[in-house]
Parts: structure tokens; sequence; C-alpha cells
């Protein structure tokens, strides 16, 4: 499971996304422009101590972004507020890959026509949208339910986190 960031603009959102594919062992991949310095320098000053634990590529355009998905046989799912159909009516595949916009503007029309598949969320009517690192979470925490790619964990250490 993979989940890409088109162009980021509040670098708090994209740490705790990279914490979440930290913790869950998704790889992360940052579409720039971003709005802020996406280097491993820039998130170490900003607190981001699990950044050694996750893995990062960076992808100068959305154009560079797509050959490398192509070339690398990817589905790709694009989260968005305009989609038809709900994260959980989808069947998840191992081989597909999240795609967030930007929270000030999503993605573009050229994005949403590129993806294979549109989700949303569904949220009470009259609200917006939800933060964009609880979405990625939500989402992540659905495709890794379905496809079985939660990491394993030993029934003790299991056990102990319920208690």
């Amino acid at each position: 499971m993979r989940i890409a960031l088109y162009e980021p603009d509040i670098p708090q959102n994209t740490g705790t996304i990279l914490r979440t594919c930290a913790c869950l062992g998704v790889e992360a991949h940052i579409i720039e422009p971003a709005g802020f310095p996406v280097t491993d320098r820039a998130f170490r000053r900003a607190g981001m101590d699990y950044l050694d634990r996750v893995t990062i590529v960076r992808h100068a355009s959305f154009a560079a972004f797509e050959e490398w998905r192509r070339a690398a046989r990817l589905s790709l799912v694009l989260l968005t507020t305009a989609a038809e159909r709900t994260y959980t009516d989808h069947a998840y595949s191992d081989r597909d890959l999240l795609l967030l916009g930007r929270e000030s503007a999503g993605v573009p029309e050229a994005v949403h026509r590129a993806a294979d598949v549109r989700l949303r969320i569904s949220i009470r009517p009259g609200l917006r949208s939800l933060n964009i690192a609880v979405a990625a979470a939500m989402v992540a925490g659905e495709a890794l339910r379905q496809t079985g790619g939660f990491p394993s964990t030993p029934d003790t250490l299991r056990e102990a986190n319920i208690r």
C-alpha cells in the first residue's frame, strides 16, 4: 500500500501522514511542488522523529509521478469530496496508491481524470471535509484491513495494547 500527497501545503498534516505511514509500514510519496521544504533536513527540524522509519519517494511533478506510477502498474485511488463512491465500498488491492490533494485546493481536473478510482468519506451535511491526515488514516486502515497489510504484531504485544 502507498499514500501519495499532491502538492501538500500544510507541513503539520504531512508530518502526521508520514508518521502514520511509518507506523503502518506504508510507503509515502510527495508530489511537488509543496508549500514548504520537503527535504529530510526540514522534516527533522520540524520534529519528524519517525523519518528514518518511513520510505519517502519524492516526485518533481505530477507528470513525473504519473510516469513512475504507470511504469510500476499501480492503480491511482483519489480521495476526493467530489466522488460518488465511498471508501468503504471499494475492494482494495496491494497495487493501490491512495492519493490525497492539497488541503487548500484538492487536485486539478487533470488529476481527477488520471485517477482509476475516486472515493469519498461520508460526513454530515453542511460540513466541508475531514482533516487530510485523519482521512488518510481512515482510508489506509480500511485498505490495509482488506488486503491483510497491517504490520504483524505478536499476540503478547497485541494483548498488552488492549489492556
